[in-house]
């Protein structure tokens, strides 16, 4: 196997690269300044070494707890729950919520073996249980399984006595929150109902 082939089967192992995709980084990245593929190494290697999973609220972080857990200008008793910690970066882009978050890392998919116990469900549980909250906002994705995860979600909630609201469906139905624009976002989390 050449060497360029081997790169461009590894590029295909990054979330949306096919081939074609993946021979177009590969040819890029061999005109690139060779100062510039080295900073992009560090860069990749330093993010995966250094990178950890915040205890309290599952986000990836430099530091436990993470920035927003540590910050004391946020609303302690607000918490959203987003699938995945580039969902934190999206809506932390639209400088409208102030609140906390809970990262799952995934959704109930049982075609894809990924049951309740797989995710984060039971810290936010424990988290939930050790401080004084008011409302959970749930923004999963409005796909099949963020509905099916959202009501799991809000079922074992509601017996707590806990305002459970999920984000307003100002987002396309089967999309993800990181291709949403801001505008649609800010409308969604503005939008949110209870569960």
């Amino acid at each position: 196997m050449s060497l360029l082939t081997d790169l461009i089967e590894k590029l295909q192992w990054l979330p949306g690269i096919g081939r074609k995709t993946a021979q177009r980084l590969a040819f890029y990245l061999q005109k690139m300044d060779k100062a510039q593929v080295q900073e992009l190494t560090d860069a990749i290697t330093r993010a995966r070494m250094h990178l950890k999973e915040c205890s309290i609220c599952r986000n990836l972080a430099e530091q436990d707890p993470c920035e927003i857990c540590e910050d004391a200008s946020r609303d302690k008793e607000l918490i959203c729950v987003v699938e995945q910690p580039s969902d934190v970066m999206v809506i932390e882009r639209t400088s409208e919520y102030k609140g906390l978050y809970h990262i799952l890392h995934g959704v109930i998919s049982p075609i894809d073996n990924v049951g309740p116990d797989d995710l984060r469900i039971q810290a936010l549980l424990k988290r939930i249980n050790s401080q004084k909250i008011d409302e959970v906002i749930i923004a999963t994705n409005p796909t099949t399984e963020g509905d099916v995860t959202a009501i799991y979600i809000a079922k074992l909630l509601k017996p707590l006595g806990i305002k459970v609201t999920r984000i307003a469906r100002g987002l396309p139905m089967g999309s993800d929150l990181d291709l949403a624009d801001i505008t649609t976002l800010t409308r969604a989390l503005e939008g949110r109902r209870e569960i």
